[in-house]
């Protein structure tokens, strides 16, 4: 059978400008972001007006609709619509809506979000950068719909395995969480032993990368890091950008091995040591940090990170909205005053304790991953007639 002959209403969602929208509205918008693969994320927040509703014709959802997202990845994700209420969807959205008692709906739910029903789907999608499917199109495909005991069965024992793999996923979150707990509690061990402070600024010499300006900066193209480039403790570098650099430029905007690097905005304080020895330039929205007497910048790339989860850096931000931490502000944020000796052996303790918890880590990640492939597995052969054990 096709969707279209088990449905009541099987039809697009509503074409919904942004003119037509209204955040004072009654008339939730359900989009693209609120459609998962089995669950309705609920992560969408646009309105328009009843009237407006009403002017334009738009289909209004019921409770147990089935949502199917025509666009996106993975393509034809559905969920069951949970909510009462005045609720209507965008064009990218299919509805199906069925009263028959045939039919179980949950059945089609996880047919829908099956690897047999993806590997339909790739007959008839289209785009390039972006795949989608037309409502016409994926009525096409013909569906398994066996007699309505055998779709209930089919349910169940889908759900008995999605249970027990929930909860070991429940577990596995669980243990992320507690490894975050535990980071916190190794780096407060580290740097509540010492009172003694001193202004950031007294002990380093900081720098603003270059300005980017495409129309006014000359020189040759050069590789450079951008804000998105640092992450914590470590640099992304999968997606570097070139600007021009003249020669005279090259010290003054490279960042050299040892040299610690910060966010200005974004993530204000966010902040990795450049480990490498080939130099690297980079813009204005990272400080160049690099220290007047001898020192291990890691240790004060944790204490950041510390007072960053903390709240001890919030005070130095500026800007009402988006989060600045200037020059004159970092030059003024309080940090450990202590000798290179103590320095090195709180690196030693802090990075042998993270070893252990970034190995656990990869673990856990890796067990969430093989969670979701034996979901997929689990949906491949309920619908490729293969018994599930």
């Amino acid at each position: 059978k096709r969707l279209g002959d088990c449905a009541e209403v099987f039809c697009d969602g509503d074409w919904i400008e942004s003119k037509d929208q209204n955040p004072a509205g009654d008339v939730r918008l359900i989009q693209l972001a609120d459609i998962g693969a089995g669950d309705f994320t609920d992560k969408s927040n646009r309105y328009i007006t009843s009237n407006k509703a009403t002017e334009l014709n738009c289909t209004f959802l019921k409770k147990g609709d089935i949502l199917i997202a025509r666009l996106g990845d993975p393509l034809c994700k559905a969920c069951m619509f949970p909510l009462d209420g005045q609720y209507i969807t965008a064009v990218d959205i299919a509805i199906f809506r069925t009263d028959r008692q045939d039919i179980s709906r949950k059945y089609l739910v996880y047919l829908l979000n099956s690897p047999w029903f993806k590997g339909q789907v790739k007959k008839y999608e289209s785009g390039t950068t972006r795949k989608r499917i037309s409502r016409k199109n994926l009525n096409k495909i013909e569906l398994p719909i066996p007699p309505l005991p055998e779709q209930e069965r089919i349910v169940a024992r889908i759900e008995e395995l999605f249970s027990q793999l929930d909860s070991g996923v429940e577990t596995l979150k669980k243990t992320k969480e507690q490894l975050a707990v535990y980071r916190q509690a190794v780096l407060k061990e580290a740097f509540d032993v010492t009172k003694e402070f001193v202004p950031f600024g007294k002990i380093t010499e900081s720098r603003l990368g270059k300005m980017l300006d495409k129309e006014k900066n000359t020189g040759v193209l050069q590789t450079y890091l951008r804000n998105i480039n640092v992450r914590w403790f470590s640099f992304d570098l999968s997606d570097l950008l070139e600007m021009r650099i003249e020669p005279t430029e090259t010290e003054k905007y490279s960042i050299e091995k040892g040299d610690l690097v910060i966010c200005e905005g974004g993530e204000p304080g966010r902040c990795a040591v450049w480990e490498q020895d080939e130099a690297i330039f980079y813009q204005k929205a990272l400080h160049r940090v690099r220290f007047i007497n001898e020192a291990n910048p890691k240790f004060y790339m944790y204490y950041l990170w510390f007072a960053a989860q903390t709240g001890r850096l919030n005070p130095y931000f500026t800007g009402m909205g988006i989060k600045h931490l200037t020059g004159q502000s970092l030059a003024r944020v309080p940090v450990l005053n202590t000798n290179i000796e103590q320095q090195n052996l709180v690196v030693q303790d802090i990075e042998s304790k993270l070893s252990v918890c970034d190995s656990i880590e990869k673990t856990v990640d890796t067990a969430l991953q093989q969670a979701e492939a034996m979901r997929q597995s689990i949906l491949k052969k309920a619908f490729e007639g293969e018994d599930l054990i």
